[in-house]
Formats: structure tokens, C-alpha cells, sequence
């Protein structure tokens, strides 16, 4: 199951290649990242399947993971299916109708949508009946 891991950056060029590198020659696929910078430092949220790999791979970069959540990954989509007016509207919907915060929310690779809520269980059921 994916993890989104949190982790913080220095605000400078290379920060990004430094998580890249590091992932990318343990062999630790990034499957969705968001990122934005906030005060002098970049805050970044990274989709992975091999927690305990990307974990490693960080540390040994000397990139700390400061948090780990639990999140709901759709099943990939057609652009037609993501990419139209709406569809995020009628997904974050259908969630705040049954009284289920969203707490993070990104696109990864292959249209699929990452979130994280008040309760993962019954939001991931409550979008796959919309799928």
C-alpha cells in the first residue's frame, strides 16, 4: 500500500535532485509529489510504495522523513474521467457530504488522485461507487 512520507527541504537549487537521486538509485519509484515552498523551506509530500526503501534511501541522504499518512490512491483514470471540469468538485463532494475532512489531496502519476481525510476507509469506498 502507498504512504505519503513528508519531508522538508532547504529553499535552494539541487534540494529536489538530492530527494530524486536518493530515491531514484535505491530504486524507489516516486509514484505522485507535491511540493511548495513555505517560509525559507520546501515542504514536500511523496507517494510511495516501498515505505521502508524510501525511508532508507532519505536517511542515508541525510533528508529526514518528519511524517508518515496513511492515504487513499485511485485507480488510474482516463484523462476523460480526470482531466474535465468538475470532477474534483463532485469527488471532494461527495466526501464533505458524509462529514469527511480532507486533510491533503495531490495528483500522481498515471491520473490518479491522493488523499488524505479524517477517515480513509470511508471516503476510498465512497469514491470508488462514483468510479
Amino acid at each position: 500500500m502507498a504512504k505519503d512520507l513528508l519531508v522538508t527541504l532547504e529553499d535552494k537549487p539541487g534540494e529536489g535532485a538530492r530527494l530524486g537521486e536518493a530515491l531514484g538509485n535505491a530504486g524507489v519509484n516516486i509514484e505522485g509529489l507535491c511540493a511548495v515552498v513555505d517560509a525559507g523551506k520546501g515542504i514536500v509530500h511523496v507517494l510511495v510504495e516501498d515505505v521502508a526503501g524510501a525511508r532508507a534511501a532519505l536517511d542515508g541522504a541525510g533528508i529526514k522523513v518528519e511524517g508518515e499518512t496513511d492515504v487513499i490512491v485511485s485507480p488510474p483514470m482516463s484523462e476523460t474521467d480526470v482531466d474535465k471540469p468538475g470532477q474534483f468538485g463532485a469527488m471532494a463532494r461527495a466526501v464533505a457530504d458524509a462529514g469527511i475532512n480532507i486533510t491533503l489531496g495531490y495528483m500522481a502519476s498515471r491520473n490518479r488522485v491522493v488523499l488524505a481525510t479524517s477517515d480513509n476507509a470511508r471516503a476510498q469506498q465512497l469514491l470508488q461507487s462514483m468510479m
